[in-house]
C-alpha cells in the first residue's frame, strides 16, 4: 500500500493532475499498487482497512524450520581469544520447534552450534504477573510493584535445555578425502580371464590409416556397416576422385615424365604422395589471404560455441580434453567419469527426493522436543565471531534458523532462473555473483546450461535475456522447495539484482557439456565430396580428427575421408551435394564443473538513496 500525506495546499484541478502524474510514475515500480491520499482521518481510516484485509503469504522454506529474529544479543568472549565467543541471542521462536541439538545458521555469517537454551521473561507479554499478595489496581503503586516483579523475574532465569554431545549435529561440512582410497587392488585371474572373454567377444577388424591409435580406431565406421549407401556412392567417387587427381595433378605431369627410368619406384605409394603434396601446397599465401578475408566477413556475425582453430599449437594438443559423440542426446555419458578433486569432498544422497520427503514427512507427524512456537528464549550459540556482533550493533537485522538434518553438508545445488529484465548487462559464467537462497546468503561462482529433459545439458557462457537456465554451484544442501535471487556487486558495495528462480535440485551426476565449434570452408565441390580447408592446419591434425563426424549449416552430415597436403586440406564426403556458401562444422564436447567458490560471509548491501524521488524504493527490497 502506497500512501501520500500532504497536496491540500495545491487547487483541486492541479491536485487531481499531480495525483494522476504520481500514479503514472509509481505504476512502473509497483502496477498493481494502490495509492492512498493521507490527509484526513476517514482517508487513513481507508487505509488502515486496506492493511487489516491483507494475507500473509506463507513460504515453506520458513514454516519446515525454526527461525529466529534477535531482539537483544549479547556477546561473551572465550578464554582463548576475544575475537571468538558466545553469542547470546534473545527473540521469539517461529515456524517450528527449537531443538538445542540442531545447528543454526546466522544468516550471512554462516553455521553453529548451540550450548543451552534459556527462557528469560517475556519483554513483551500480553499478560503480566503480579507479585503475590497484591489486589489488581489502577493506581500507581499497583503499577509500581508490577515493575519490581518484573525486575524480580530477570534475575530468574530458566535453563529450558542443554546440548547434549552425544544427539547434537556435527559441524562437518565437507568430506576429507584419503588420498590412498583411490588405490586398486591386482585384479584375480578370474577378472582376467573375464575381460579377454570380453574383448575377444567385441573384437573386429577394421582397415585403419598407419599411427592410428586404438580409441581412435574405435570410432572408424566399418564398411559393412555403412551399408548400400557406400555401394551406391562408389561411381561418384570414382569419378570425383579422377577429377581431383587431374585439378591437383597438371602441375605434376612433366615431373613425373622425368622419373620414367624409375618407375617400379615411382609406383610406390611413399613417392606419388610426397610428389602430389608438393604441388598441392604450392598456392598457401592465397591461402592465407583467404583466411583473413573469412575472419573480418565473420566480425559481425555471432556464432555460438564456434573457435577459431590455434596456429601456434596443434589442435589434437589443444582439445586434448574434447571428445566426438555420435548424437549429443543419445550418446552415453558416464557421470563418475574424470571428476575432479573436489568432488572428494561434497555429500551426495542415493535418492535425494526420497530423503526430502522422510524428512518433511517427519516434521509433520513427530513432535520435536525444544522451544515451542511463540515462546520468548536465549539461544547461547558457541563459537561466533565477534564480526556478528559488531553487525547487529550497527543496526543490521540478526536472523537465526534451525538447519535440517544434512542441510550443514556441501553438495552440487541447481537453480532454474530467468534472467530479470531491470538487467540487462552482460553476466558470463563462472563470474562470481552473490545468491539468496531461501535463509542464506553466500557467494559462488555459477555454470549456466540449458535446462532440458535430456541427462546432458549444453553449457551457456552467458545469462540469457530470452530462456529460463539452470545455474550450478558448490553450496549447502538446501531441502527445496526454497526461492533464489542472484546478485551482482558493483565496486561501491551496491547489489545489482541480475535473475530470479527457485531450487531445482541437487545433484552432483547433473552432466554440463561445453561445445566447441570448429569450422571449414568448402574449397572444390564435388558431386558427393568436397575439399575442405581452414579447419586444420596440419595434416597430423586432420588424422586425429578424422573419426569424429562432420555436419553443415544447411543440415549435410559426413565424415573425413582423407587429408589432402601437408596444410590441413581435406577431402570429405557427405550424404549430398554441398553449397558454395555452406560452412563445414565439426563438434567437440567436453564435461565441466563449477569451481569451489563459496563464501557464506556475505554482508549486507549498501543502502540504495535516491534523492529524485522518496516513492521510488529499490527494486531489490520489492523482490
Amino acid at each position: 500500500a502506497l500512501a501520500v500525506p500532504g497536496g491540500t495546499d495545491l487547487p483541486p484541478k492541479k491536485r487531481i493532475d499531480a495525483r494522476k502524474k504520481l500514479a503514472k510514475a509509481i505504476e512502473k515500480r509497483f502496477p498493481e499498487a494502490k495509492l492512498f491520499p493521507l490527509n484526513t482521518e476517514q482517508e487513513s481510516s481507508l487505509l488502515l482497512r486496506h492493511l487489516a484485509t491483507q494475507k500473509q503469504r506463507h513460504l515453506a522454506f520458513r514454516d519446515r524450520r525454526a527461525h529466529l529474529l534477535a531482539y537483544a544479543a549479547e556477546f561473551v568472549p572465550s578464554r582463548e581469544s576475544d575475537l571468538v565467543g558466545t553469542l547470546k541471542v534473545s527473540g521469539f521462536v517461529r515456524g517450528q520447534t527449537l531443538n538445542v541439538n540442531s545447528l543454526v545458521h546466522i544468516v550471512g555469517h554462516g553455521d553453529f552450534q548451540m550450548s543451552q537454551v534459556d527462557a528469560p521473561p517475556d519483554p513483551l507479554t500480553l499478560n503480566p504477573r503480579v507479585v503475590k499478595g497484591q489486589k489488581r489496581s489502577q493506581d500507581m503503586e499497583v503499577q509500581d510493584d508490577s515493575v519490581n516483579s518484573t525486575d524480580e523475574m530477570e534475575e530468574d532465569v530458566k535453563v529450558l535445555m542443554k546440548a547434549d554431545p552425544n544427539k547434537q549435529e556435527s559441524l562437518q561440512s565437507e568430506v576429507v578425502p584419503d588420498p590412498m582410497e583411490g588405490e586398486q587392488t591386482w585384479p584375480t585371474e578370474e577378472e582376467l580371464q573375464e575381460a579377454e572373454a570380453s574383448l575377444k567377444a567385441s573384437r573386429r577388424v577394421v582397415k585403419v590409416p598407419k599411427g592410428t591409435s586404438k580409441y581412435q580406431a574405435a570410432w572408424i565406421v566399418d564398411d559393412g556397416e555403412e551399408g548400400n549407401q557406400e555401394d551406391d556412392d562408389d561411381e561418384d567417387d570414382d569419378i570425383d576422385d579422377d577429377m581431383m587427381e587431374e585439378a591437383v595433378s597438371q602441375e605434376g605431369e612433366s615431373s613425373e615424365e622425368e622419373e620414367e627410368p624409375a618407375e617400379e619406384e615411382c609406383e610406390t605409394m611413399t613417392v606419388s604422395e610426397c610428389l602430389r603434396d608438393d604441388q598441392y601446397d604450392e598456392k598457401v599465401e592465397e591461402d592465407e589471404q583467404m583466411l583473413e578475408r573469412y575472419k573480418q566477413e565473420r566480425m559481425d556475425e555471432m556464432f555460438p560455441d564456434e573457435v577459431d582453430t590455434p596456429r601456434d599449437v596443434p589442435a589434437r594438443v589443444r582439445f586434448q580434453k574434447y571428445r566426438g559423440l555420435k548424437s549429443f542426446r543419445t550418446s552415453p555419458w558416464d557421470p563418475k567419469e574424470n571428476l575432479p578433486r573436489d568432488y572428494a569432498r561434497i555429500f551426495q544422497f542415493q535418492d535425494f527426493s526420497r530423503t526430502r520427503k522422510h524428512l518433511f514427512r517427519q516434521i509433520e507427524k513427530e513432535e520435536t522436543e525444544g522451544a515451542s512456537v511463540g515462546w520468548y528464549v536465549t539461544l547461547h550459540v558457541c563459537n561466533v565471531p565477534v564480526s556478528v556482533m559488531e553487525s547487529f550493533r550497527e543496526g543490521k537485522p540478526l536472523v537465526l534458523f534451525s538447519l535440517l538434518p544434512h542441510e550443514q553438508k556441501m553438495s552440487v545445488l541447481n537453480f532454474l532462473v530467468r534472467r530479470h529484465p531491470s538487467n540487462s548487462e552482460p553476466v558470463r559464467a563462472k563470474e562470481e555473483l552473490i545468491f539468496h537462497c531461501g535463509f542464506r546468503r553466500f557467494r559462488a561462482s555459477p555454470l549456466f546450461s540449458q535446462h532440458t529433459s535430456a541427462d546432458k545439458h549444453k553449457l551457456e557462457r552467458f545469462l540469457r535475456l530470452d530462456a529460463a537456465l539452470v545455474v550450478t554451484v558448490y553450496a549447502p544442501i538446501t531441502f527445496p522447495p526454497a526461492s533464489v535471487l542472484l546478485f551482482k556487486q558493483r565496486s561501491n558495495g551496491m547489489h545489482d539484482l541480475i535473475a530470479t528462480g527457485s531450487l531445482l535440485s541437487v545433484d552432483p551426476d547433473r552432466i554440463v557439456i561445453k561445445r566447441l565449434v570448429l569450422s571449414g570452408h568448402p574449397f572444390k565441390i564435388f558431386t558427393k565430396t568436397a575439399v575442405v580447408r581452414y579447419m586444420f592446419f596440419n595434416r597430423e591434425d586432420v588424422m586425429w580428427f578424422k573419426p569424429v563426424e562432420l555436419r553443415t549449416k544447411w543440415g549435410r552430415r559426413g565424415h573425413i575421408k582423407e587429408p589432402l597436403g601437408t596444410h590441413g586440406h581435406m577431402k570429405c564426403h557427405f550424404d549430398g551435394q554441398l553449397k558454395s556458401q555452406d560452412t563445414v562444422l565439426l563438434n567437440l564436447y567436453k564435461r565441466v564443473f563449477p569451481k569451489w567458490t563459496y563464501d557464506p560471509h556475505v554482508p549486507e548491501p549498501v543502502p540504495w538513496v535516491r534523492s529524485e524521488s522518496a516513492l521510488l524504493v529499490q527494486e531489490v527490497e520489492m523482490e
